[in-house]
């Protein structure tokens, strides 16, 4: 796993360069950097608004009271599409737009979904309570050096404790 990123990490920026030059020979510099600017800001205002579609879809799964695995990878993937828009270069802003195409992000979600493992936490009863025991208490610091409550305070003598009944 780690040469593998090790080799992203060292191929990505090497295949940028040798795209952009190509493209910058064909189409020159300044049309080069102006398409890179456009498609970033493009990714940028699609992401917001398909990153709002499936905020809704997620709350709509979580009041049926399912879990939104789907959404959630969903998410996942357009935050890797927003990062590959904002990323400069040709080859990052089509893995991006091609993470945007939501039926393919969707089957992309939906085969993580059933190759992932989940395990549910705070799970609630259908009557609203917490699953288990709740326990809450106060503590308080007390120092070695202080005196023992026996001389500090008298006894009461009405106490059902006391031992002068």
């Amino acid at each position: 796993m780690a040469l593998l990123f090790l080799a992203a990490l060292i191929g990505i920026p090497l295949i940028e360069i040798l795209v952009f030059v190509k493209v910058g020979g064909e189409i020159g510099a300044l049309n080069t950097v102006i398409i890179t600017i456009a498609t970033a800001l493009i990714g940028v205002a699609l992401i917001r608004i398909q990153g709002l579609g499936v905020l809704m879809r997620a709350r709509a799964t979580l009041d049926r009271q399912e879990t939104p695995v789907h959404e959630i990878f969903e998410g996942i993937f357009l935050a890797l599409a927003g990062l590959f828009l904002i990323i400069p270069g040709f080859v990052t802003d089509t893995i991006g737009f091609l993470l945007l195409i939501p039926p393919l992000r969707r089957m992309l979600a939906a085969y993580m979904a059933r190759h992932s493992t989940f395990v549910a936490a705070n799970v609630r009863r259908p009557g609203g309570s917490p699953r288990g025991t709740v326990i809450d208490g106060d503590y308080e610091v007390v120092d070695e050096d202080a005196l023992s409550i026996e001389t500090t305070r008298k006894p009461n003598p009405d106490s059902p404790w006391s031992k002068e009944k």
